[in-house]
């Protein structure tokens, strides 16, 4: 179990490191009334927020939330659409084996571990829960490979509670807009479930996530066309790239 666990930290914690949130140099924290229009503004924009990866139910959103540890949405959607053709229940992955769920999900870091999480995750659905995903957090982190942040997906998207996941997009917004800095991503997750407002709770980690992942990118953010650019505490915010400069800052982060 410890390994396990030094795992599953090792493979969701990695991403929310603290190169480009620098909570170390903290901006000033936003108001609530700040907080409250950051949230309006980016539901104007997005409606209805919801995950990028594709799934079917919750056992397929739990497989795809669990190969996206170290992966981007993209390559993990071109890998369940042929994974999913062939293996869709726990069943279906416990008959294909850890070495035949590891031949469609080659071309995604952390393969093997993976393959092998996603074969005894299945035979414990089918031996405790009856093949189903289970509900609660504390069943959902017992389970291979499932850590804090993916139980906290699951939960949101297909069971409907609000929850925050912090991955490394939520955990640089986070930090560098001064809505909720924080050192790590559960200090962050704890500081934006207590700032959110109620109404905005649900879908707060998905806007957040696309913010980060087309906008509030780490390397170059394009502040120039953030809707919330304003309102945000970061002091370096970047200028509309220049003519010709071939840079139109489309390219996800």
């Amino acid at each position: 179990m410890a390994t396990r666990r030094r795992s599953t930290q090792r493979k969701e914690g990695h991403a929310a490191g603290t190169s480009a949130g620098r909570p170390a140099d903290r901006p000033s924290p936003l108001s609530p009334a700040e907080v409250e229009e950051f949230f309006r503004r980016l539901a104007e924009v997005d409606p209805l927020p919801t995950t990028e990866l594709e799934y079917r139910d919750p056992f397929t959103l739990l497989v795809a939330v669990v190969l996206s540890a170290q992966a981007t949405d993209k390559g993990v959607n071109r890998v369940t659409r042929e994974l999913f053709r062939h293996a869709r229940t726990p069943q279906d992955f416990v008959r294909l084996g850890e070495e035949g769920i590891a031949r469609y999900i080659r071309s995604l870091g952390l393969w093997r571990a993976k393959a092998r999480n996603l074969y005894r995750l299945s035979q414990i659905l089918i031996e405790r829960h009856g093949g189903q995903v289970p509900r609660t957090r504390e069943e959902l982190e017992a389970l291979p490979g499932v850590g804090r942040k993916t139980a906290n997906v699951v939960l949101n998207t297909v069971y409907g509670e609000p929850t925050i996941a912090v991955d490394t997009h939520v955990f640089r917004v986070a930090n560098r807009t001064g809505l909720a800095p924080g050192r790590t991503p559960r200090e962050v997750e704890e500081k934006l479930l207590r700032v959110v407002p109620e109404a905005y709770r649900r879908g707060a980690h998905h806007w957040l996530i696309r913010l980060g992942r087309y906008t509030c990118r780490a390397r170059r953010p394009a502040c120039w066309r953030c809707p919330v650019a304003d309102l945000c505490r970061y002091p370096d915010k970047t200028p509309p790239p220049s003519a010709g400069s071939g840079r139109n800052g489309d390219t996800a982060g």
